[in-house]
């Protein structure tokens, strides 16, 4: 199957285009910046993986891959926002994933006034150009790695008029109202190296002596294992059952962000201690916490906006998120086993303290 896998040289999408290729697919990868796609490095990947696809595994064995032919990787040069490159991208694919998520404005040379406005509008717009893009090549399923929604909170509080979880669910609307089959997966937090929230948390763990954490500390959530995640999103490229669906995906274990960040530490080999503090104070705490962890402060303040409750895939005493794992196909991991493996790789291209 030829499917397009956008935002290739992003965490998701370099997770993700390996495993397709080991399932045999073929693919197209799109990306602003083509240089920054190693198609080398995600070819390399592919036959590492097949002990995670057992059926590519015994075809291999006998000498030959799925559909009687070896994975073909294409890196094509495209922009969602500008609608540049899409139709090329899209010629002849079947399915293709929405990967695409900036809450940061493009640094681009010449920038234009779009690159400019709030993070919803870019997101729209960027949603809207695919959309179109996708009907008109005739795309069968398009798969879209969402986040958290409004409906995951409680009525009232002030996650629920975040604009990160608005925007994030605008985008579902769109492309599900162009490709009747398209896939949405809602995560929450996604535990791995390349994952940005993440990666946030493990720097505030390794650069702060003493945790100050704001009153969000008490929320909690459903983290994910990257690696289920990624099973997930290959699952849902032929997936009958999940057609049109949107799931809600999510790890077994609940944990609030306080809980999170205590179990990061213990697997860093960290006494950090925590201070709590009553108010969330989320424009300066935001910028801050950004300074700390070497982040852009426009993405931790629309992080931080989203904290003020609960975001739970499938409700407190749900089993939505168990039962989208069992229509994919996915034994979900454990969260301490997520973060012993997203810091294992992590240590593999950098050093982390106390490890």
């Amino acid at each position: 199957m030829r499917i397009l896998v956008t935002g290739a040289s992003g965490f998701a999408g370099s997770l993700l285009a390996p495993r397709l290729l080991c399932a045999g697919h073929e693919i197209v990868a799109l990306a602003r910046d083509p240089s920054r796609v190693d198609a080398g490095q995600l070819m390399s990947r592919a036959p590492a993986l097949a002990s995670r696809a057992p059926a590519l595994a015994r075809s291999r064995a006998h000498g030959h891959a799925p559909h009687g032919e070896d994975p073909k990787l294409e890196v094509v040069a495209g922009d969602a926002l500008t609608g540049e490159g899409l139709a090329r991208a899209l010629d002849g694919v079947e399915v293709a994933y929405y990967l695409i998520h900036s809450m940061e404005a493009p640094a681009r040379a010449g920038a234009q006034p779009r690159d400019a406005a709030p993070f919803p509008e870019r997101e729209r717009i960027a949603a809207e150009n695919f959309a179109q893009a996708a009907s008109l090549a005739g795309v069968r399923r398009v798969v879209y790695l969402g986040g958290p929604v409004a409906s995951w909170t409680a009525p009232g509080t002030h996650a629920a008029s975040s604009r990160h979880l608005a925007s994030r669910e605008a985008v579902e609307h769109i492309l599900r109202a162009a490709i009747r089959d398209t896939v949405v997966l809602r995560a929450s937090i996604v535990i791995g190296a390349r994952s940005r929230s993440f990666r946030f948390l493990v720097r505030l763990v390794e650069r702060m002596p003493v945790l100050a954490l704001p009153a969000w500390r008490s929320h909690r959530t459903r983290p994910i294992d990257a690696r289920d995640i990624t099973e997930m999103l290959a699952a849902a490229a032929t997936a009958g059952a999940v057609a049109g669906r949107s799931l809600d995906v999510g790890g077994p274990d609940i944990l609030s962000y306080g809980e999170m960040i205590s179990r990061i530490a213990e697997a860093m080999l960290l006494a950090r201690p925590a201070v709590g503090l009553s108010v969330s104070l989320t424009p300066v705490a935001a910028r801050v916490a950004a300074a700390i962890a070497g982040e852009d402060p426009e993405l931790t303040t629309a992080l931080m906006e989203s904290l003020q409750g609960d975001l739970l895939p499938g409700g407190v005493n749900g089993r939505a998120h168990l039962r989208a794992a069992e229509l994919l196909g996915v034994e979900l991991h454990s969260f301490d086993s997520a973060v012993e493996h997203a810091l294992r790789e992590w240590e593999e291209v950098e050093p982390l303290a106390a490890r």
